[in-house]
């Protein structure tokens, strides 16, 4: 089956950080499964690897309506400049998808621990909505989320919220450049090293984030603590 590429306007943008912002894309009428991404091909080079650039998307399905991704500009990257000083609401971006299987499982049978950093937040909004739109039964459903400062808390009130309206859902913030910080000060790891330093069957880990994070977080779990590969899903973002 030939791919097929869409052509919609941005319909909507928020600054939400220093860095980051949030895009919304019209949906011509794709349905898609919480935590899969689209990939765009931006006019930004000849080659295809030079044009093309993955987003999760950061609303979840029954939202409806646009599609929004969260993006954080590289200071270096072609594809992030475009989208920063190039684009505007009206501006149209081709893109195709979805893709990928890093999505919410249909039974929630363990306990979900969701590690990320930066955007790497976006397909877990996505899946965390979705819990709460169709009420998806769950055990323990816990979010680690790790940045540098404040500043840089993506969706901070929304998860709090969340933390109200899901049963059994934790959140737990570390930031690495802010001394001030009353709760855990450095990286995601001491968090879930501290709250699931023994192996246990009944847990599951999905982590999203960049390739540092991410290849010190499977070493940790599965070579340090002894969890089982099938436990310990991931996806390398940006």
């Amino acid at each position: 089956m030939p791919t097929i590429w869409y052509d919609t306007p941005i319909t909507r943008t928020e600054q939400i950080a220093p860095n980051v912002r949030r895009f919304w894309l019209q949906n011509p009428g794709i349905s898609f499964s919480a935590g899969q991404f689209i990939t765009m091909d931006l006019p930004i080079g000849d080659k295809r690897l030079q044009r093309w650039r993955s987003y999760s998307i950061a609303s979840a399905p029954s939202d409806g309506g646009d599609l929004e991704l969260c993006i954080v500009r590289s200071a270096d990257g072609l594809g992030t400049s475009y989208l920063f000083d190039s684009c505007e609401v009206g501006t149209s971006i081709r893109w195709k998808g979805p893709d990928g299987a890093f999505i919410l499982p249909e039974v929630l049978e363990r306990d979900l621990v969701m590690i990320c950093t930066g955007t790497g937040i976006a397909p877990f909004r996505s899946m965390l909505r979705e819990m709460v739109h169709l009420k998806v039964p769950h055990q323990k459903v816990h979010l680690i989320f790790g940045c540098r400062t404040t500043e840089e808390l993506l969706y901070r009130t929304e998860m709090e919220e969340l933390t109200q309206s899901i049963p059994n859902f934790e959140y737990d913030i570390a930031l690495s450049r802010q001394p001030d910080w009353a709760g855990y000060q450095g990286y995601v790891h001491q968090i879930y090293q501290e709250k699931y330093a023994i192996a246990r069957p009944d847990v599951k880990f999905m982590i999203c984030g960049w390739s540092k994070m991410l290849d010190d977080a499977v070493a940790h779990l599965m070579v340090d603590i002894g969890y089982e590969r099938g436990q310990v899903v991931y996806e390398l973002y940006g």
